[in-house]
């Protein structure tokens, strides 16, 4: 089962953000955590064709050429310097996807997602998606439970519009 809350909470998702949870609705089937156990690129090759579908560009592969990069610093001349790698990209929606399985949570590869979204150039929204259920932990609650925290203590301010967490 597909769950999902976007952030902030006063806010209705973006066109973006319904167009990713469309998307895993569409793979729902072939991803829940509940019944198989993905590792990220597995799940996101599952999702690839709705992701696509929906303007995105989809990582194909781990060689350079196959890995959507998005920028974060330029150098002379206005050549890229530094750049972060997303699983996905919507540059009209300015929308990164990250899937994450099993170091979604237990290595904090979401907090680092976060950061890396925070730093790419034109990226104004975030969607992290997190397995339900690994080894017996629900990775959407505790990813709710951090964001949830962050928005509600109101101490840091983010340079993102929204954040959409899935649980697949």
């Amino acid at each position: 089962m597909i769950k999902w809350l976007y952030y902030p909470r006063s806010r209705p998702p973006s066109v973006g953000a319904r167009l990713v949870v469309d998307a895993f609705k569409a793979a729902a089937g072939a991803i829940d955590s509940s019944r198989h156990n993905l590792r990220s690129d597995d799940a996101l090759a599952k999702l690839a064709p709705f992701l696509s579908a929906a303007g995105f560009a989809v990582e194909q592969g781990k060689t350079a050429e196959k890995k959507i990069t998005v920028p974060v610093l330029f150098g002379i001349n206005g050549k890229i310097e530094k750049s972060f790698d997303a699983d996905a990209y919507h540059e009209k929606f300015g929308m990164v996807v990250e899937v994450e399985a099993g170091r979604g949570v237990v290595n904090n590869q979401f907090l680092k997602d976060l950061f890396q979204a925070c730093m790419m150039v034109d990226v104004k929204e975030l969607a992290i998606a997190v397995r339900n259920d690994y080894q017996g932990s629900n990775n959407f609650d505790q990813v709710v439970r951090f964001f949830d925290t962050l928005y509600a203590s109101n101490r840091l301010k983010l340079p993102l519009e929204g954040i959409l967490i899935i649980g697949y």
